[in-house]
């Protein structure tokens, strides 16, 4: 499988592979480590996880994106500085990303910080996902699929799914099959409907990127780690 899509859901992570013609693969992995070890080096993964961790202030990559994608802006949440990983509880995590960035964290990007921490912590062990994990939002890559716009509804409400799944089935032909077994295949309660959709995005994104995505901003800084602070998108129009 050449191109994978990753979403973090209450099972962990689920991962939609995407290889050459028809061929595709689902799964929910306990651990990114997991998940990676058995995809066997694939081109391209789009992962929805911040990569590139602030030091002083808001990612660029964050406040733009937000304007692209206007009402869908607040599905990109402000990302936590690296100290602020470590910490113990929501409160603490506050304080020390107040001292560091000057701003607070919110309980949506605290609930997500394990994850952050666990993909950080990978990747500093794994070089070889280096330069084939790249950091996406599926917001964006709906977005850049559709022609540029936003998305009409929340990807929570019944509107929003099929909004969303209607763009997926004219871009990709196997979509009714991979949402159709993953809700057969694993409990709401670890994988929600939404998470299918976005992870499936994600891998037609790394698909139709043929290895050379758009990134936001166009010209992305790196973190203290040197990796860079960018959100990747699928270039040109599908649909």
């Amino acid at each position: 499988m050449d191109y994978i899509g990753v979403d973090g859901c209450r099972g962990g992570w689920f991962a939609v592979a995407l290889g050459s013609g028809r061929n595709w693969a689902i799964n929910v992995h306990k651990t990114i480590d997991e998940l990676w070890n058995a995809m066997n080096a694939p081109s391209m993964m789009l992962i929805d996880i911040p990569i590139g961790l602030p030091d002083s202030s808001q990612r660029i990559c964050d406040l733009e994106t937000r304007k692209l994608l206007g009402r869908r802006g607040a599905s990109v949440f402000a990302v936590p500085c690296r100290k602020a990983l470590q910490a113990k509880s929501y409160r603490q995590a506050c304080r020390i990303n107040k001292q560091v960035m000057g701003k607070r964290i919110s309980i949506q990007t605290w609930n997500i910080a394990a994850k952050i921490k666990e993909v950080d912590t990978w990747l500093q062990h794994t070089p070889a996902a280096q330069t084939r994990v790249r950091e996406s939002h599926p917001e964006l890559c709906f977005w850049a699929l559709a022609g540029k716009h936003a998305m009409a509804h929340s990807k929570k409400t019944a509107q929003g799914f099929t909004e969303r799944f209607s763009i997926l089935t004219k871009i990709h032909s196997q979509t009714a099959a991979i949402v159709e077994q993953a809700l057969d295949q694993f409990r709401r309660k670890d994988l929600a409907r939404d998470d299918i959709l976005d992870a499936l995005v994600l891998a037609v994104a790394a698909r139709f990127s043929a290895g050379k995505p758009k990134t936001v901003p166009l010209k992305p800084a790196t973190d203290q780690k040197g990796r860079p602070m960018e959100i990747v998108y699928p270039p040109g129009r599908c649909i």
